[in-house]
């Protein structure tokens, strides 16, 4: 993956394995969370209705559940635009500030000012 995971990419991982119902092993595996980890998010998901629990030991996502999932798309498309809108400008920059960069010729116009003083 090469970078870490936010809570919101967490919990919208969590939902996108129990759409198609899921039990608590392989949410854990899909997901790639600890044990640990795995119940504190599905807590948090079970208390913000965003899944349910059924009896037979399976989670299913809610309506809710499925509007964030929508919505976190929605989110993570923009947010990847900004990102390559950002490092687009970043390479501008790069570009400007490397045009800036002396390449001796500073220091030949330095000399050639210094002997036209001493030369007076």
């Amino acid at each position: 993956m090469g970078s870490y995971r936010d809570r919101l990419q967490i919990i919208a991982d969590i939902l996108f394995i129990a759409k198609g119902r899921a039990r608590k092993t392989k949410i854990m595996y899909q997901a790639n969370l600890s044990y640990r980890l795995l119940c504190r998010y599905l807590d948090e998901v079970l208390d913000a209705n965003l899944v349910k629990f059924e009896d037979d030991d399976c989670y299913v996502l809610t309506r809710k559940g499925k509007e964030f999932l929508t919505k976190h798309e929605e989110y993570s498309k923009r947010c990847r635009s900004l990102e390559q809108h950002l490092n687009h400008v970043n390479n501008e920059k790069d570009a400007l500030e490397s045009m800036c960069q002396t390449t001796g010729s500073k220091n030949r116009y330095l000399s050639a000012r210094s002997r036209n003083r001493e030369s007076r």
